[in-house]
C-alpha cells in the first residue's frame, strides 16, 4: 500500500531510460506569452508589485550595496513558486516534492555561502560561532553546536520543502482514494474538502518558497 502511494512522486515517463518528468520543471516558461512581459496588464502589475516588496525584504537583510544579489534570491523564489504550483495540476510531475531538486538548489547556495564567508570574512565566521556573552567554559560547546547547525542548514532547507509538498499531495490521494467506496452524499462532502485542501495547497505552496527564499537571505547576509 505505502509503495503504491509513494509511487505518486516517482519519474514515470521515460525515454531512452531519461526520466522525462523532470522537463516539467522547465518547460513552463516556453509556455509564458512573450507579450505578457511587454504588454501592461493587472496580472504584470500584480507580479511586478510581489517582486518589488521581495526586493525592498532581500535588500533590508542584505545591506544597502546588494542591489545585484537580491535578484538571485527572488529568481529562487519565482523558481520554486512555479514548480509547487505546477504540481497541483493534475498529471505533472511535482519536481518539488524530490530531494534531487531542492538539494540541488540549497546545497549549492550553502557552499557558495560558506566559500565566501571563510575566504573572505575569516574573523567574522569565527566570531559568530561564539555568541557575545558566552562563558568561557560553554565555548567548545557553543562552537560544536553552532557548526553542526551550519553544516545541517542545507539538509533542512531541502527537507522542509520537499516533506511539505509530500504532506500535502499524500493527503488528497488518500482522500481520493476513498471516493468509490462512499455513498454519493459523503462523495459531495469529499469534493468540498479535496477543494478546501487544494486551496490550502496553494497557500502551502507560496508559503514554502518564500521561506526557501528568505532563509536562504538571511544565512547569505551572515557571512557578510
Amino acid at each position: 500500500m505505502m509503495t503504491n502511494l509513494f509511487s505518486i512522486f516517482d519519474p514515470s515517463t521515460n525515454l531512452l531510460n531519461l526520466p522525462l518528468n523532470w522537463i516539467s520543471t522547465f518547460i513552463g516558461l516556453m509556455f509564458i506569452p512573450y507579450s505578457f512581459w511587454l504588454i501592461p496588464n493587472r496580472h504584470l502589475f500584480f507580479w511586478n508589485f510581489i517582486l518589488n516588496s521581495l526586493h525592498k525584504e532581500f535588500k533590508t537583510l542584505l545591506g544597502k550595496n546588494s542591489n545585484g544579489s537580491t535578484f538571485i534570491f527572488i529568481s529562487m523564489f519565482t523558481f520554486v513558486l512555479f514548480n509547487n504550483f505546477l504540481g497541483l495540476f493534475p498529471y505533472i510531475f511535482t519536481s518539488t516534492s524530490h530531494l534531487t531538486l531542492s538539494l540541488s538548489i540549497s546545497l549549492p547556495l550553502w557552499l557558495s555561502f560558506m566559500f565566501y564567508g571563510w575566504i573572505n570574512n575569516t574573523q567574522h565566521m569565527f566570531i559568530h560561532m561564539i555568541p557575545q556573552g558566552t562563558p568561557g567554559i560553554l565555548m567548545p560547546f557553543m562552537v560544536l553546536i553552532e557548526t553542526i547547525s551550519n553544516i545541517i542548514r542545507p539538509g533542512t532547507l531541502a527537507v522542509r520543502l520537499t516533506a511539505n509538498m509530500i504532506a500535502g499531495h499524500l493527503l488528497m490521494t488518500l482522500l481520493s482514494g476513498t471516493g468509490p467506496n462512499m455513498s454519493s452524499y459523503f462523495i459531495i462532502l469529499l469534493v468540498v474538502v479535496q477543494i478546501l485542501l487544494l486551496i490550502l495547497e496553494s497557500a502551502v505552496a507560496i508559503i514554502q518558497s518564500y521561506v526557501i527564499a528568505i532563509l536562504s537571505t538571511l544565512y547569505s547576509s551572515e557571512v557578510n
